[in-house]
């Protein structure tokens, strides 16, 4: 699956702080190996070290290229591809200061998003051949996000919210502080531009009722038994069969089949990232020449 890169002009002001933050005062070590006026050019390659879905390339070459324009980054394998153990996913050349000084940070991108790529990847696979999409939510690393929901896409997942801009959900506190869902729906519908939607979460049947009667545009069945779930779906296909159907809560790699077979439209989970591990890469230099 092709992920959606961040603009430059956002994705510039990431990587240049992240550098800023390992470089520091100075990369001590490389500085203390080459001569100030020497150019030592070196090639290498990144290697994986245990089977998984590779992201972030693109990211890591853009690393390279804020440090030094004459660094080649090139990806030998496709952005979200599966890779086994051992596999050269990426090529690159370039001076031998900018290689070293940007490793570190290249790197820990692409094992980051690997790793959620990954994830995301075997919950997909669980519910293949169903009309459902799995989601993610905002459970984010901050200062992440964005890059993090990149490697969703990457592992065949769709992007929820990217914040609280993007569009309106009225969780359970919404609801207490609004005194009701109805009352909750009303309220944020007077005051919203057009065309955002509304989502209305519900842990009861009395609840999706209640979205129902005050025609809320996506409901959310959160928490619910598989059983429960299936006749809330029922309940909402029969009033209206263009209301989006999203279940959260407890999804699992175990789980998710089952909720999938009710018949809703959307899975959220934010295991994908929140529960994932970063997937092993290593960069090997190979040649060094003055």
């Amino acid at each position: 699956m092709k992920g959606v890169i961040p603009p430059k002009i956002i994705l510039d002001n990431l990587l240049k702080d992240w550098l800023l933050e390992d470089i520091g005062r100075g990369d001590r070590t490389t500085s203390g190996l080459l001569l100030e006026d020497e150019v030592i050019v070196g090639t290498g390659h990144w290697l994986i070290k245990e089977p998984g879905v590779i992201a972030g390339l693109p990211i890591a070459a853009r690393v390279f290229e804020l440090l030094d324009q004459q660094v080649n980054f090139l990806p030998t394998v496709a952005e979200g591809e599966w890779c086994e153990k051992g596999t050269v996913v990426a090529k690159l050349d370039g001076s031998l200061d900018s290689l070293l000084t940007g490793e570190r940070v290249a790197l820990n991108l692409g094992m980051r998003l690997s790793g959620i790529a990954t994830m995301t990847r075997k919950y997909v696979e669980k519910i293949a051949g169903l009309p459902v999409q799995l989601v993610d939510t905002r459970k984010t690393t901050p200062g992440l996000r964005i890059l993090e929901k990149y490697a969703t896409q990457v592992g065949g997942a769709k992007n929820h919210r990217m914040g609280l801009d993007d569009g309106v959900m009225i969780k359970d506190n919404h609801i207490a502080a609004a005194g009701g869902i109805g009352e909750a729906i009303a309220k944020v519908r007077e005051r919203i531009p057009y065309p955002l939607t509304i989502e209305v979460e519900t842990e009861t049947l009395v609840e999706v009722e209640r979205a129902l009667e005050h025609q809320a545009d996506i409901i959310m069945l959160d928490n619910m038994s598989v059983e429960v779930m299936e006749q809330a779906v029922k309940m909402i296909r029969q009033n209206n069969s263009r209301i989006k159907i999203e279940a959260s809560g407890n999804i699992t790699l175990e789980t998710i089949r089952n909720v999938a077979e009710t018949g809703v439209d959307y899975i959220s989970t934010s295991a994908p990232i929140t529960r994932s591990t970063w997937l092993d890469l290593s960069m090997k230099i190979t040649k060094a020449v003055s």
